[in-house]
Protein backbone atom coordinates (compact mmCIF):
# COMPACT_ATOMS: atom_id res chain seq x y z
CA UNK A 1 0.00 0.00 0.00
CA UNK A 2 1.74 3.52 -1.21
CA UNK A 3 2.20 5.79 1.27
CA UNK A 4 0.11 8.88 1.96
CA UNK A 5 1.72 12.59 1.05
CA UNK A 6 0.25 14.39 4.47
CA UNK A 7 2.06 17.31 2.95
CA UNK A 8 -0.48 17.44 -0.33
CA UNK A 9 -3.93 16.99 1.34
CA UNK A 10 -2.87 19.53 4.01
CA UNK A 11 -4.51 23.09 3.02
CA UNK A 12 -2.02 25.71 1.79
CA UNK A 13 -1.93 27.65 4.59
CA UNK A 14 -1.04 24.86 6.70
CA UNK A 15 1.72 23.16 4.42
CA UNK A 16 5.87 24.31 5.64
CA UNK A 17 6.77 27.29 4.50
CA UNK A 18 10.98 26.62 3.84
CA UNK A 19 11.53 27.22 0.50
CA UNK A 20 15.00 27.30 -1.71
CA UNK A 21 13.47 30.27 -3.71
CA UNK A 22 15.69 33.69 -2.35
CA UNK A 23 12.99 36.31 -1.43
CA UNK A 24 14.92 38.95 -3.28
CA UNK A 25 13.85 42.78 -3.73
CA UNK A 26 12.63 43.48 -0.40
CA UNK A 27 12.30 46.83 1.45
CA UNK A 28 11.02 48.34 4.58
CA UNK A 29 10.87 51.03 7.24
CA UNK A 30 14.27 51.73 8.76
CA UNK A 31 14.35 49.90 12.39
CA UNK A 32 16.41 53.45 13.98
CA UNK A 33 17.05 56.86 12.16
CA UNK A 34 19.83 58.02 11.83
CA UNK A 35 20.83 60.87 14.33
CA UNK A 36 19.11 58.67 17.11
CA UNK A 37 20.07 56.57 19.94
CA UNK A 38 18.17 53.57 21.65
CA UNK A 39 16.62 54.05 24.73
CA UNK A 40 17.28 52.64 28.21
CA UNK A 41 20.94 50.89 26.99
CA UNK A 42 22.35 49.96 30.37
CA UNK A 43 25.53 51.79 29.76
CA UNK A 44 24.83 54.37 32.49
CA UNK A 45 25.47 57.27 29.76
CA UNK A 46 22.27 59.52 29.64
CA UNK A 47 20.69 59.71 26.58
CA UNK A 48 22.19 63.58 25.73
CA UNK A 49 25.03 61.90 26.41
CA UNK A 50 25.05 59.63 23.77
CA UNK A 51 23.61 61.54 21.60
CA UNK A 52 26.45 64.40 21.72
CA UNK A 53 28.94 61.60 21.75
CA UNK A 54 27.39 59.73 18.55
CA UNK A 55 27.56 62.95 16.33
CA UNK A 56 30.90 63.76 17.12
CA UNK A 57 32.00 60.05 16.67
CA UNK A 58 30.95 60.66 13.01
CA UNK A 59 31.94 63.33 12.40
CA UNK A 60 35.30 61.60 13.14
CA UNK A 61 34.11 58.49 11.10
CA UNK A 62 33.60 60.17 8.09
CA UNK A 63 36.98 62.18 8.24
CA UNK A 64 38.64 58.90 9.10
CA UNK A 65 37.54 56.88 5.99
CA UNK A 66 37.77 60.07 4.12
CA UNK A 67 41.51 59.83 4.80
CA UNK A 68 41.52 56.04 4.60
CA UNK A 69 40.54 56.30 0.92
CA UNK A 70 43.12 59.76 0.58
CA UNK A 71 45.57 57.04 1.38
CA UNK A 72 44.31 54.59 -0.79
CA UNK A 73 44.64 57.11 -3.87
CA UNK A 74 47.86 58.21 -3.04
CA UNK A 75 49.17 54.70 -2.90
CA UNK A 76 47.96 53.95 -6.44
CA UNK A 77 48.90 56.88 -8.25
CA UNK A 78 52.37 57.54 -6.68
CA UNK A 79 55.49 58.55 -8.76
CA UNK A 80 59.06 59.69 -8.42
CA UNK A 81 61.91 58.31 -7.01
CA UNK A 82 60.40 57.11 -3.81
CA UNK A 83 57.63 55.31 -5.34
CA UNK A 84 58.62 52.22 -4.12
CA UNK A 85 58.74 53.31 -0.16
CA UNK A 86 55.61 55.77 -0.70
CA UNK A 87 53.39 52.88 -2.30
CA UNK A 88 54.23 50.73 0.67
CA UNK A 89 54.29 53.57 3.29
CA UNK A 90 50.87 54.86 2.06
CA UNK A 91 48.96 51.03 1.94
CA UNK A 92 50.68 50.85 5.70
CA UNK A 93 48.59 53.77 6.52
CA UNK A 94 45.70 53.13 4.71
CA UNK A 95 45.34 49.47 6.64
CA UNK A 96 45.93 51.31 9.92
CA UNK A 97 43.01 53.81 8.87
CA UNK A 98 41.24 50.86 8.17
CA UNK A 99 41.06 49.63 10.99
CA UNK A 100 40.09 52.71 12.85
CA UNK A 101 37.26 52.80 10.97
CA UNK A 102 35.91 49.88 12.40
CA UNK A 103 36.90 51.11 15.51
CA UNK A 104 34.98 54.13 15.45
CA UNK A 105 31.89 53.03 13.96
CA UNK A 106 31.19 50.31 16.64
CA UNK A 107 31.54 52.59 19.32
CA UNK A 108 28.62 54.85 17.81
CA UNK A 109 26.82 51.68 17.70
CA UNK A 110 27.57 50.67 21.16
CA UNK A 111 26.51 53.77 22.21
CA UNK A 112 22.76 53.31 20.56
CA UNK A 113 22.87 55.33 17.56
CA UNK A 114 23.83 54.96 13.96
CA UNK A 115 26.88 55.19 12.11
CA UNK A 116 27.52 56.57 8.51
CA UNK A 117 28.51 54.94 6.12
CA UNK A 118 27.42 55.16 2.75
CA UNK A 119 30.69 57.33 0.33
CA UNK A 120 27.72 60.23 -0.27
CA UNK A 121 26.78 60.45 3.04
CA UNK A 122 30.56 60.43 4.14
CA UNK A 123 31.52 63.12 1.29
CA UNK A 124 28.54 65.35 2.67
CA UNK A 125 30.13 65.03 6.07
CA UNK A 126 33.61 65.30 6.09
CA UNK A 127 36.17 68.56 6.77
CA UNK A 128 39.10 67.16 4.67
CA UNK A 129 39.23 69.07 1.30
CA UNK A 130 38.57 66.59 -1.74
CA UNK A 131 41.54 65.92 -4.18
CA UNK A 132 40.95 66.00 -7.86
CA UNK A 133 40.51 62.96 -9.57
CA UNK A 134 43.86 62.99 -11.50
CA UNK A 135 47.20 62.50 -10.57
CA UNK A 136 49.38 65.15 -8.26
CA UNK A 137 52.91 65.49 -7.09
CA UNK A 138 54.21 63.88 -4.26
CA UNK A 139 54.74 66.65 -2.26
CA UNK A 140 51.22 67.50 -2.79
CA UNK A 141 49.87 64.25 -1.85
CA UNK A 142 51.47 64.18 1.44
CA UNK A 143 50.65 67.54 1.97
CA UNK A 144 47.12 66.59 1.84
CA UNK A 145 47.54 63.83 3.90
CA UNK A 146 49.48 65.66 6.83
CA UNK A 147 46.66 68.58 6.13
CA UNK A 148 43.60 65.38 6.33
CA UNK A 149 45.78 64.05 9.81
CA UNK A 150 45.68 67.52 11.04
CA UNK A 151 41.77 68.31 11.15
CA UNK A 152 41.56 64.83 12.41
CA UNK A 153 43.86 65.20 15.40
CA UNK A 154 42.74 68.61 16.54
CA UNK A 155 39.16 67.08 16.87
CA UNK A 156 40.77 64.13 18.25
CA UNK A 157 42.02 66.36 21.48
CA UNK A 158 38.46 67.96 21.41
CA UNK A 159 36.62 64.96 21.71
CA UNK A 160 38.76 63.38 24.37
CA UNK A 161 38.31 66.51 26.51
CA UNK A 162 34.35 67.24 25.65
CA UNK A 163 33.85 63.08 26.74
CA UNK A 164 35.88 63.33 29.79
CA UNK A 165 34.12 66.23 31.08
CA UNK A 166 30.93 64.14 30.48
CA UNK A 167 32.24 61.26 32.07
CA UNK A 168 32.06 58.67 29.13
CA UNK A 169 35.47 57.14 29.51
CA UNK A 170 34.82 54.45 26.43
CA UNK A 171 34.88 57.26 24.21
CA UNK A 172 37.72 59.21 26.01
CA UNK A 173 39.82 56.31 25.44
CA UNK A 174 39.04 55.64 21.80
CA UNK A 175 39.75 58.92 21.10
CA UNK A 176 43.12 59.33 22.77
CA UNK A 177 44.60 55.13 22.80
CA UNK A 178 43.34 54.34 19.41
CA UNK A 179 42.91 57.41 17.10
CA UNK A 180 45.13 60.18 18.22
CA UNK A 181 47.99 58.04 19.02
CA UNK A 182 47.54 56.12 15.36
CA UNK A 183 47.28 59.43 13.77
CA UNK A 184 50.58 61.29 15.15
CA UNK A 185 52.17 58.38 14.58
CA UNK A 186 51.14 58.66 10.70
CA UNK A 187 52.49 62.51 10.70
CA UNK A 188 55.82 61.85 11.83
CA UNK A 189 56.41 59.25 9.14
CA UNK A 190 55.03 61.57 6.18
CA UNK A 191 56.37 64.78 7.77
CA UNK A 192 59.96 63.18 7.58
CA UNK A 193 59.74 63.17 4.06
CA UNK A 194 59.22 66.78 3.68
CA UNK A 195 62.27 67.67 4.76
CA UNK A 196 64.64 69.48 2.36
CA UNK A 197 67.87 66.68 2.64
CA UNK A 198 70.31 65.96 -0.15
CA UNK A 199 69.86 61.92 -1.46
CA UNK A 200 73.60 61.43 -2.49
CA UNK A 201 75.63 64.06 -2.23
CA UNK A 202 75.89 65.53 1.34
CA UNK A 203 75.68 69.47 1.56
CA UNK A 204 78.18 71.70 3.88
CA UNK A 205 75.61 73.00 6.22
CA UNK A 206 77.70 76.38 6.14
CA UNK A 207 77.21 76.87 2.59
CA UNK A 208 73.72 76.23 2.78
CA UNK A 209 73.08 78.50 5.64
CA UNK A 210 74.52 81.13 3.62
CA UNK A 211 72.74 80.80 1.02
Amino acid sequence: MAKKDLNAKAPAGERGSVSAQPRLHQRAAEIQRYGTVSHMLPLDLEEPVRLEMTEQLNLLLADTMTLRDLYKKSHWQVAGPTFYQLHLLFDKHYGEQSELVDTIAERIQLLGGISIAMAADVAETTRIERPPKGREEVPVQISRLLDAHQIIVGHCRELASRADQLGDDGTNDLAVSDVLRTNELQVWFLSEHLVDEPLVHAEDSRLRNAS
